[in-house]
């Protein structure tokens, strides 16, 4: 890519990764099916049926973590349970909860700030400040029990 350091052509690769991924969760919700098994069935729509790597990582660890990650969630959305989140806002919280809990190579700012601008791209008005503001107390909850581990 003309212009593009390697830095910006992974983090352009990511972004997009992330919005695939988006996609998938979202319509697994919909269609009350996991999203691995929409791709093991070839069922996804347009512009998600080509798949990269890291939008398989991402996929493959919201599947393997979804128990953790949506208990991590449940600790820090006040008064909102999951399952009265909008469908958008509880993907993109999940999506971007595996990644600043599990990908070691991505910074939480980074997680947080992919999160919001893809929930003022597919949310709702209120989503991107709903979203920054559970992912921001996820962030302090996982930034304190780092803190407790190295004490």
């Amino acid at each position: 890519m003309i212009g593009l350091s390697m830095s910006s052509h992974k983090q352009h690769e990511r972004t997009q990764a992330r919005r695939r991924a988006l996609q998938i969760m979202y319509q697994g919700e919909i269609l009350e099916t996991a999203p691995l098994t929409l791709i093991d069935d070839k069922r996804l729509v347009e512009g998600t049926d080509v798949l990269d790597d890291y939008t398989l990582s991402l996929l493959e660890g919201c599947n393997d973590y979804a128990s953790n990650i949506d208990a991590i969630i449940g600790s820090a959305s006040e008064n909102w349970s999951i399952d009265r989140m909008p469908l958008v806002d509880k993907s993109l919280i999940r999506l971007a909860t595996y990644e600043m809990k599990y990908v070691s190579d991505v910074p939480i700012s980074v997680s947080i700030n992919e999160a919001v601008n893809l929930a003022k791209e597919f949310g709702g008005d209120d989503s991107p400040r709903f979203v920054n503001g559970v992912l921001g107390r996820i962030a302090d909850q996982l930034e304190g029990s780092q803190d407790d581990a190295n004490n």
